[in-house]
């Protein structure tokens, strides 16, 4: 047996039922575990990132953000180190919107190297996905303004990989 196959596969299981009934807000309604997913496989095929907790916490980013499941649930089933980074990654829903996003950026540049490549990804695939399948309520300035934030983001994560760093900038160049 594969500890780190089998981390990463209940990681994805444990996600799929989480976000079982959530959908993206795309046109299509696209299944919401197809986000982490796509985050999951950004690090191991474009980021050659190889580190079992760095995917598994990937996997389970949006996890305590956008459902009932708790940081202690996290911790006891995937064990203290993926909690820490999905904990960096998680954003306070009791904050306004604008500080939420505030807070991305200013925290960017502290977080540790397994939540600064989760966050790298996460930024990565947005922005592939409002490239391909944006909101259908996004307007042209709405797409420019995430753009924009996103790459403040992003630019307090830089030295942390430069090939995820490249996907980010060629996903940001769809937009200018």
């Amino acid at each position: 047996m594969n500890p780190d196959l089998v981390l990463i596969l209940d990681a994805a299981a444990f996600a799929a039922d989480k976000h079982r009934r959530q959908r993206r807000k795309d046109a299509e309604a696209t299944p919401y575990i197809n986000h982490p997913l796509a985050l999951a496989t950004i690090l191991a095929r474009e980021g050659g990132v190889a580190d079992a907790e760095v995917i598994a916490a990937a996997l389970l980013h949006d996890t305590v953000e956008d459902t009932e499941t708790t940081p202690a649930e996290i911790a006891a089933r995937f064990g203290a180190g993926v909690a820490e980074i999905v904990a960096e990654v998680t954003d306070d829903k009791a904050l306004p919107k604008q500080e939420r996003k505030a807070r991305q950026v200013t925290h960017a540049a502290q977080a540790s190297p397994g939540a600064k490549l989760v966050k790298l990804a996460d930024k990565i695939a947005n922005l592939r996905d409002l490239a391909v399948s944006p909101p259908a309520d996004w307007d042209h300035a709405r797409k420019a303004g995430y753009v924009r934030w996103a790459g403040e983001v992003v630019a307090g994560l830089r030295g942390t990989n430069p090939a995820l760093e490249a996907a980010f900038d060629a996903a940001a160049a769809a937009f200018a």
